[in-house]
């Protein structure tokens, strides 16, 4: 039986960043996960994320930041926000004194970059592939694998997705509100430049959203109920691209499709709790947000951060200790609350069609927008921080 201070089990982008942050204390960690992950192609990858300047910062400390390919991450200096019915908010980095908003870049990239940065890591063993087929609880984590191997550890973290295995195995519920939408996604080029700026429109019960990729590029994600969403999926190449035209108000000119439309179903994701001795949550594991505000990755970021500062602290606690999980819960328990009441809301706020909603929604829309204030403090909340 091989021992541990901590097993992260799930090797996506939050899981291999926990892990890295963890054996960076010099706890002896290992990171498990099923299958390898895909190899990084010339083509644009049509999972993106929109990395805010508070985790890239975390990303440096680990080592990844500085391996990404910086002709393929593009900075947004500006979004703009339009409602239903002529609401409008424009959000600036140069306004709010900020270098930038956020960096657009590859989930398949950066997942190259943690895992590059975690097998230079002497602390972590990264398994993979390693499918897990039981866990005994008691009196410590003991984990055995589908190979039969044994590892024993004092913290096992589940970052093994929205649907988490583990979760259910601990015993913890979780609330699951499915949207009934689906994400759809896909690149486009464009006619004109974007000069760094990301759009976004709330369409009645569907949100719009463009992002900026390096070149005249952008990418795509359109929230719709399924219905709608599924005829998206179905266009060919030439009428998908111009029915996300139009629906923009062809703000970037023409667009050509670059790389194939993919969906996946939106849910709101909160568990009764996100640990148990020896035992705690991170990532889609732990809460799941709509994404028109495009923070469930940068959440699943601040989760491996605030775990890894409060192990730091630990003293001579084993790294299970539900003291020191508790602690952690309580530094997560107000930005994910704030996120997923704010994303919750907007949601319900812009697909409600009762009287008097449009007026109301659109005018506070456009009265943020008039108080300077007031979006520098929504910048620094919700994308730097």
């Amino acid at each position: 039986m091989k021992r541990y201070a901590v097993v992260v089990a799930g090797g996506g982008l939050v899981g291999t960043a926990t892990a890295l942050a963890l054996a960076r204390l010099g706890l002896a960690t290992a990171l498990l996960e099923r299958r390898a992950a895909p190899l990084p192609e010339a083509a644009w990858d049509t999972r993106i994320y929109a990395i805010n300047p508070g985790s890239q910062a975390f990303l440096e400390k680990l080592g990844a930041w500085q391996r990404l390919d910086a002709a393929r991450l593009q900075a947004v200096y500006r979004m703009d926000v339009r409602g239903d019915a002529g609401g409008l908010l424009r959000l600036d980095s140069y306004e709010s004194g900020v270098e930038r908003l956020a960096t657009i870049l590859e989930s398949a990239r950066l997942q190259q970059a943690l895992l590059d940065a975690a097998q230079a890591e002497p602390l972590l063993d990264v398994l993979c592939p390693a499918a897990l087929a039981g866990v005994d609880w008691q009196p410590a984590p003991v984990l055995t694998l589908e190979d039969g191997s044994e590892l024993q550890c004092e913290l096992l973290v589940a970052a093994d997705g929205a649907d988490s295995p583990l979760r259910a195995r601990a015993g913890i519920a979780a609330s699951i509100t499915p949207y009934r939408q689906l994400g759809v996604v896909a690149n486009f080029a464009c006619e004109r430049p974007h000069r760094g700026t990301a759009f976004q429109w709330f369409l009645g019960e569907s949100v719009l959203a463009w992002l900026p990729l390096p070149g005249r590029r952008m990418s795509m994600v359109w929230s719709a109920p399924e219905a709608p969403a599924e005829e998206l999926l179905a266009l060919d190449a030439a009428a998908l691209a111009q029915r996300v035209q139009e629906a923009g108000g062809a703000r970037l000119g023409s667009l050509e499709l670059l790389t194939p439309a993919a969906g996946f179903p939106l849910r709101l994701i909160r568990p009764e709790k996100i640990f148990r001795p020896g035992f705690v949550l991170a990532g889609d594991a732990a809460h799941g947000v709509h994404p028109l505000a495009g923070q469930g990755v940068n959440l699943g970021f601040g989760d491996a951060e605030a775990l890894a500062e409060v192990l730091a602290a630990r003293g001579r606690a084993a790294c299970g200790d539900p003291l020191l999980l508790a602690r952690h819960a309580r530094r997560r328990r107000e930005p994910v609350a704030a996120m997923q009441s704010m994303t919750h809301g907007l949601y319900h706020l812009f697909a409600a069609q009762i009287p008097g909603a449009g007026a109301l929604r659109n005018g506070g829309l456009s009265l943020m927008n008039q108080l300077g204030p007031v979006k520098s403090q929504l910048i620094h909340h919700a994308l730097i921080s």
